[in-house]
């Protein structure tokens, strides 16, 4: 709806005084509600838009790209033109046809086809040989689990993408020192190219339908270093999202901010893990709410990231994955008083106390051992939720960790649908 009528709030109410907010709602937004309401507009017919293979500008390499920036196809980068030629190059690679619908993406309600994946594959700079990989993370960007349309809420955060399987030494990702960098092309690229789709296909344009306050630019794909799993007997992230260790996925969930910890010491996990912990712990701050129901209960999945030599350390010791996931969430806490504040005093996300929303069944007992204020309470509610990656240097000792946007982009993976004849595909030059 292009005439879409709009009453406005003077400033932001959360900074506002219950005075200030009444006499702003009565000399503006009222009178704005009633116009609304009374005057009809005037009809507004929205230009057809072009066909997937009509040819929309031609001109040199810099023209095509001032094109795309002008009409909001690109994030103002150079693009690579997406001909004909190099989409059908991307085609391909795949055995789908390229009209097969493969879901809505919001918020502009968009069929995401093959061929608008194509597109955007090629603007980024891919390869032609990436497209299972694309057409996965379409896949998984219009599953209602992952929540897209939550891509321009005003945190800003930013979606990670986490590869598995044998996919990752096929095409050249790059899973050990420099992980989480730009400078390896299908790492890149394909973290472009999903800010692209969010763009193109989804329809988050900044000052219009992407409202985040602050940003991150895309973010590389991270891959795992399923050799270093397999050394210590480790499920891959696969696993952990419901597939085989093997299996060629990907995984989407979008992460509010994330920090390096460096020089982790020790050569034992008890030496080891009060320092992970309290890097974890310490990177959740707001996100809380997502825990104990200040916006949800218990869609809040924190990330740990550790280098090969960290986890092959842990698991000479003999812990599983789930032990550190279990040690995570009975040491990686917080005072129940500032988790309280974070939802009622600071953030407005009221919950009333931690032991009312354990009274009412929404969280487990652990929140509410006892009344006194300065106890430490779980950034998660089950240890399962907090998701570990093996990647990174293999010769470091540094650890990495996000915090997670919640149910604003819930982590969801996809399996990549490689074709018959993959093999002899990726090997033909």
């Amino acid at each position: 709806m292009p005439n879409l009528p709009v009453a406005m709030i003077v400033g932001h109410p959360g900074a506002q005084s219950d005075e200030e907010i009444r006499a702003f709602a009565a000399s503006v937004t009222a009178a704005q509600v009633v116009e609304n309401l009374t005057v009809d507009r005037e009809l507004v017919v929205l230009p057809d838009e072009p066909g997937p293979r009509d040819i929309v500008f031609t001109g040199s390499f810099e023209d095509v790209t001032e094109f795309f920036i002008d009409n909001d196809w690109c994030e103002g980068l150079p693009i690579v033109p997406p001909t004909i030629e190099k989409i059908e190059e991307f085609l391909k690679f795949t055995d789908r046809k390229p009209t097969e619908i493969l879901g809505v993406a919001l918020p502009e309600s968009r069929a995401v086809t093959v061929w608008a994946t194509a597109v955007n594959g090629v603007m980024a700079g891919c390869k032609p040989e990436y497209m299972p990989v694309l057409l996965a993370l379409a896949e998984a960007m219009v599953d209602p689990i992952y929540g897209v349309e939550h891509s321009g809420n005003t945190p800003g955060a930013e979606t990670l993408i986490v590869l598995n399987g044998p996919i990752i030494k096929d095409l050249k990702f790059n899973y050990e020192q420099g992980v989480l960098r730009d400078g390896f092309r299908a790492n890149t690229t394909v973290g472009r190219f999903w800010r692209l789709a969010l763009r193109n296909m989804a329809g988050f344009r900044l000052h219009k339908t992407d409202k985040g306050s602050f940003g991150n630019t895309f973010r590389v794909v991270l891959a795992e270093n399923e050799d270093a799993l397999a050394r210590i007997g480790w499920p891959s992230n696969a696993e952990d999202m419901g597939f085989k260790t093997g299996d060629n996925t990907v995984t989407i969930t979008r992460m509010t901010g994330g920090g390096v910890f460096p020089s982790v010491t020790g050569n034992k996990p008890e030496q080891m893990m009060p320092y992970i912990c309290e890097q974890v712990a310490r990177q959740t701050g707001w996100e809380i709410v997502f825990t104990v129901g200040g916006l949800s209960h218990g869609t809040l999945r924190p990330m740990l990231i550790l280098t090969p030599i960290l986890a092959e350390t842990i698991a000479k010791a003999g812990w599983s994955k789930r032990d550190v996931k279990q040690w995570l969430f009975d040491h990686a806490r917080m005072p129940a008083w500032q988790v309280e504040a974070f939802c009622n005093d600071y953030t407005d996300f009221p919950i009333g106390s931690l032991k009312h929303q354990v009274n009412l069944g929404r969280l487990p007992r652990d929140f509410a051992e006892s009344d006194d204020p300065n106890r430490m309470v779980p950034i998660v509610v089950d240890p399962l939720d907090f998701m570990v990656i093996v990647s990174g240097d293999p010769l470091r000792t540094n650890a990495y960790t996000f915090t997670h946007n919640g149910y604003l982009g819930f982590p969801v993976a996809k399996k990549i649908t490689l074709p018959d004849d993959w093999a002899e595909r990726v090997r033909t030059p």
